[in-house]
C-alpha cells in the first residue's frame, strides 16, 4: 500500500518519538528548572526511598593506608607486647602483603592516646583538633575489606568491585540524586599530596562513570595552577562569540543525534554547555584569597598552595554551590617504614584541616545535612615492617564519620586486642556503601542499573546499613 503524508511506519513513529524524548532530558539538563524532573529522569531516585539525612558528601580519602594503631584505635595490649613473637593464632593461615613467610613482631602503638569529649573517645595525641569535636564525631573501629594492595583496594572502596570500569560511587550518588549545581559539575575531586610517606598514584578510573552515562564520571580540579585546562579563552574570544561557537556545535550534534539515536551525544551536548559555564564559575570557585583571613587561619590554607587544608576549604565552597560529591584524595599515608614519624607529619597536614572543615560546615548550619568521611583503602599491621615501618592489612582498620545522620560522640566495634581483625560488628566496604546511600535517602538494593544481563549495583550481592550510627 502507498504512504501518503498523513501515514507513519511504525519505525519511522518510534525513532522520532525517541528523539523528542531524548531532547526533552537534553533540555532538561541544560534548563534544570524549566522541566519536571519527574518527566525527565534527571534523578534516577524520584521520590526518594527513605527520608533524607544528609544532601551531599565530602569524603576526605586518606589513600596509603593510615594506620589505625596511630590514629583511632588504642591498643594498651599490644604496647605491652612490643618486641615480642605476634601469636601465631592471631596469624595462622591468613593472607599477609609483604610479610609473608617472614618472622611476625608485635610493633606496639608509637604514639599515646587520650580521653576527648564528654563521650571520653580515645584518640591518638596527635589528633587533637579531631579530638576536641569527639561528641560530633563517630569512629567506626570495625572496618575491613578484601583487598590488600592498594590499587584493587581503592578501587573496591570507590566502587564495590575490583573489577575495572565500574561506576564509583560518586557516580551512583549523582545518577540516583542529580545535582543540585548548575554551572559545575555534580561530582568533583581534588587531590593533595605533602610528606612523610610514599605517595600512591591515583587512577582516573577512580572516579570513572563506568557502564553509566558519562556524565555521571567526576571531574578534577587542579588546585594548583589552572583549575580545569583550556579554561581561559583564548585571546581576542569574548563570551559572547564563544557562545555562539557552542550553540552551532550543539546544532550539528543535535542533527547527529536525531539520526543515529546515540544516548553520548546528548552528554557530550551537556558538557559542551557545562564547560561554557565553568570558565565563569571555576575560576572564582577556585580563588579561596577571597574567603576572611579568620577562614584561611580556621583551615591552615594558604591560597594556591594546593594543600590537603585547601582543598577542605575548597570543598566547603563546593559544597555551598550545590556539588552533590566532593571527595578530596590525600595520597601519602603508605608507611612501610618509620611509621612514628611519618604519621606524626600527616596529623599535622590533616587534624587541623579536617577539624575545620566540620567546625566550618557546623557554623553555616551545614553539617546537618552533609556527610563528612575520614578514611583510607585499609589499615596496617600490628606487627612490624623493617623493624619501624607497618606493612598493608585488610582484616581491621577505623573511619570517622561526622554530620549528615550520623551519631556522634560514639566508637562502634572493635578490633581484637592487638587491632588484628575485626571482631565486634565488623563493618564491610559494602556496608558501608549501604550506610552512604541509605543517609542520602536511597536503597542501596533498589538503586540498579541492567548491565550485561545482571541488576548492576554499587553494593554487589551484599551490604547491611549500620543502624547503630545513625542520629
Amino acid at each position: 500500500m502507498k504512504t501518503t503524508p498523513l501515514q507513519l511506519h511504525r519505525r519511522t513513529f518510534l525513532g522520532n518519538g525517541i528523539a523528542g524524548l531524548g531532547l526533552l532530558g537534553l533540555n532538561a539538563l541544560l534548563n534544570p528548572k524549566s522541566v519536571d524532573a519527574t518527566q525527565t529522569g534527571r534523578a534516577a531516585v524520584n521520590p526518594l526511598h527513605f527520608n533524607p539525612k544528609a544532601k551531599r558528601v565530602i569524603f576526605l580519602y586518606q589513600a596509603g593506608g593510615p594506620s589505625h594503631l596511630e590514629t583511632f584505635d588504642p591498643k594498651p595490649q599490644l604496647a605491652a607486647l612490643h618486641g615480642k613473637p605476634m601469636p601465631e593464632s592471631f596469624t595462622k593461615g591468613q593472607q599477609l602483603a609483604q610479610l609473608q613467610g617472614r618472622p611476625l613482631v608485635c610493633f606496639g602503638p608509637q604514639h599515646g592516646f587520650k580521653r576527648f569529649g564528654q563521650s571520653g573517645t580515645e584518640l591518638c595525641e596527635l589528633f587533637p583538633r579531631i579530638g576536641s569535636l569527639a561528641d560530633e564525631i563517630c569512629i567506626v573501629r570495625s572496618m575491613w575489606t578484601e583487598q590488600i594492595n592498594h590499587d584493587p583496594a581503592h578501587t573496591l572502596m570507590n566502587t564495590g568491585s575490583i573489577i575495572a570500569s565500574r561506576p564509583s560511587m560518586g557516580s551512583w550518588v549523582l545518577y540516583g540524586l542529580g545535582s543540585e549545581a548548575e554551572d559545575l559539575p555534580g561530582f568533583v575531586v581534588l587531590v593533595s599530596s605533602g610528606k612523610g610517606g610514599q605517595m600512591q598514584p591515583i587512577a582516573v578510573r577512580q572516579w570513572s562513570s563506568g557502564f553509566l552515562p558519562s556524565r555521571f564520571q567526576g571531574v578534577k580540579l587542579n588546585s594548583i595552577g589552572d583549575p580545569v585546562l583550556y579554561i581561559k579563552r583564548p585571546p581576542g574570544l569574548g563570551a559572547e562569540v564563544q557562545r555562539e561557537s557552542v550553540q552551532a556545535i550543539n546544532r550539528l550534534n543535535k542533527f547527529q543525534y536525531e539520526a543515529v539515536q546515540d544516548p553520548e551525544i546528548l552528554t557530550r551536548m551537556v558538557q559542551y554547555e557545562m564547560a561554557f559555564k565553568m570558565q565563569t564559575s571555576v575560576p572564582g570557585l577556585m580563588d579561596v584569597s577571597r574567603e576572611p583571613q579568620s577562614i584561611l587561619d580556621l583551615y591552615g590554607a594558604k591560597p594556591g598552595d594546593g594543600s590537603f587544608a585547601s582543598n577542605c576549604l575548597l570543598a566547603r565552597r563546593l559544597a555551598e554551590r550545590g556539588v552533590r560529591f566532593i571527595q578530596l584524595y590525600h595520597r601519602d599515608w603508605d608507611h612501610h617504614g618509620s611509621v612514628k614519624n611519618n604519621v606524626a607529619i600527616k596529623a599535622q597536614e590533616t587534624d587541623q584541616a579536617t577539624a575545620a572543615l566540620i567546625t566550618d560546615l557546623k557554623q553555616r548550619g551545614m553539617l546537618r545535612d552533609t556527610l563528612v568521611v575520614w578514611g583510607g583503602e585499609f589499615g596496617r599491621t600490628p606487627m612490624s615492617q623493617g623493624g619501624d615501618g607497618r606493612d598493608h592489612h585488610i582484616k581491621g582498620f577505623s573511619f570517622m564519620l561526622a554530620g549528615g545522620g550520623i551519631k556522634g560522640g560514639i566508637s562502634y566495634g572493635a578490633t581484637d586486642e592487638l587491632g588484628y581483625a575485626a571482631i565486634e560488628d565488623p563493618v564491610s566496604v559494602h556496608d558501608f556503601h549501604a550506610t552512604l546511600l541509605y543517609l542520602l535517602g536511597i536503597d542501596h538494593l533498589r538503586l540498579t542499573v541492567k548491565f550485561q544481563g545482571l541488576d548492576a549495583r554499587l553494593t554487589g550481592v551484599s551490604g547491611e546499613v549500620v543502624r547503630r550510627i545513625l542520629a
